[in-house]
């Protein structure tokens, strides 16, 4: 993982940009998920009685978890110029999901698609753009905590 000084600070100037509303950030993220992509709602069981956006963007489940997931984002971004802190945050949360919880490793990709859109919706194509290399280098090193694991 190699960023410049530049893209570290872009990156993290990006992400304090939505990061500052995480709750609310982050309930979006994962109403739309479960929304657009109803599949990914059946691993989070006490989710599943939940039918309408409205009642997720209610429910303290999914607005605690909307915050769990961006504190993990926001943990690993400020280890963005540590690969090795950055990956003592990640390898874990990726050995959990692939071999406890038993998610889907695509879910990862889906959820970092929604927070660029979100991104750009919110603060437009710069912002969207100075963060895609962070998502893709998250879902890259949680693909190969996944291989490890023997998905």
């Amino acid at each position: 993982m190699s960023f410049s000084e530049a893209e570290v600070q872009s990156a993290r100037g990006a992400w304090e940009k939505i990061y500052v509303d995480a709750e609310d950030n982050g309930t979006t993220v994962l109403v739309r998920m479960f929304t657009e992509h109803p599949d990914t709602k059946s691993y989070f069981t006490h989710f599943t009685g939940m039918d309408s956006a409205e009642e997720m963007k209610q429910s303290d489940q999914v607005r605690g978890h909307g915050k769990k997931v961006f504190t993990a984002i926001n943990d690993m971004v400020q280890q963005l110029d540590n690969t090795e802190a950055f990956l003592g945050i990640l390898n874990p949360l990726g050995k959990k999901h692939a071999t406890q919880l038993k998610i889907d490793p695509k879910n990862f990709k889906i959820i970092c698609d929604i927070i660029l859109q979100l991104m750009e919706e919110k603060f437009g194509g710069d912002c969207k753009a100075s963060f895609e290399k962070v998502t893709n280098e998250i879902c890259t090193h949680l693909n190969n905590v996944y291989k490890e694991a023997g998905w």
